[in-house]
């Protein structure tokens, strides 16, 4: 099982011209933060997992991508999973700070982590096989060791379910291309070693932009060339591409996908969060990509 960290400051310090940090990190009281009362949860993924743990009622305060289940919508909101303000985080009273790995600036977490409160840190590594390890260390951080545990077998057997149903499509597989988002004219796409990928590789889809790793632009050649049957992309959102913009690019409307009109819009959280929905998700855009159900 992934380790959970937790860190305890030394001594924070307010001095001429700022807040000077001396830190001796010590091990933090497992038992208590187990029993935290107020949680602030950065992470959609993580949220959802100690919602699904029966933890919510626990939860002080959010980030804007907790977005399920949607009770965590009405949580006080302390901002963007990657441009966290610590002194927001701090102003809520926490008894646990619980973060996915990523949260971010360093800043803010370096000071989160300084801060005297038990901080724990959850490796969210953009892999189908991590998803039970996730919920184990959320159960182990919040003192719902066994119900995680129960969480995290069932998810596992039906990740084992939909990947050997998945697997076992006749025919070529769908190549999909996953775009982020479209900044000066070019798709910000998914390569391999992202989440995108991992889930796509999960409904019996290929990533037709494997090639590169991470989320990378992509040349109007480089488009061309990855020839995709479907574009995806997440839904809602003032970055997210629609169906329209998306074939306007001349790139994109000359492949297979622009065609074909082949349009997959799905929910960010539960497509790209690698949490407890993961199977549905697959079965979803499984369907989506075999049955017909792609925007026409």
């Amino acid at each position: 099982m992934q380790s959970v960290f937790f860190t305890r400051r030394a001594a924070l310090i307010a001095a001429a011209g700022g807040l000077l940090l001396a830190s001796q990190p010590l091990v933090a009281d497992r038992a208590t933060a187990a029993e935290a009362a107020r949680i602030v949860s950065i992470g959609g993924t993580v949220t959802e997992i100690i919602y699904a743990l029966d933890g919510g009622t626990r939860i002080a305060a959010v980030d804007t991508t907790s977005l399920y289940p949607p009770e965590a919508q009405e949580k006080p909101n302390i901002g963007y999973v990657r441009q966290i303000s610590a002194e927001g985080v701090l102003s809520q009273k926490p008894d646990l700070i619980i973060a996915e790995s990523g949260a971010g600036p360093v800043d803010s977490i370096a000071i989160l982590k300084a801060s005297g409160l038990p901080f724990v840190s959850i490796p969210s590594p953009p892999e189908i096989d991590a998803i039970p390890a996730k919920i184990r260390a959320v159960g182990e951080a919040i003192g719902r060791q066994s119900e995680a545990g129960a969480l995290a077998d069932k998810v596992a057997s039906e990740l084992t379910a939909i990947a050997a149903k998945n697997a076992a499509i006749s025919g070529p597989r769908k190549k999909v291309l996953f775009a982020l988002s479209l900044a000066n004219g070019r798709v910000m796409a998914a390569g391999s070693q992202t989440s995108a990928d991992a889930m796509i590789n999960l409904a019996g889809g290929e990533n037709a932009v494997q090639s590169i790793s991470g989320y990378k632009p992509l040349t109007d050649e480089a488009v061309i060339a990855a020839a995709p049957d479907v574009v995806l992309v997440m839904n809602g959102g003032g970055t997210h591409l629609t169906k329209e913009q998306a074939f306007a690019l001349p790139a994109l409307a000359a492949t297979p996908a622009g065609r074909n009109g082949a349009f997959i819009a799905m929910d960010g959280l539960m497509l790209l969060g690698l949490g407890p929905r993961a199977s549905e998700a697959a079965a979803e855009l499984h369907a989506k990509l075999y049955d017909g159900h792609a925007t026409p």
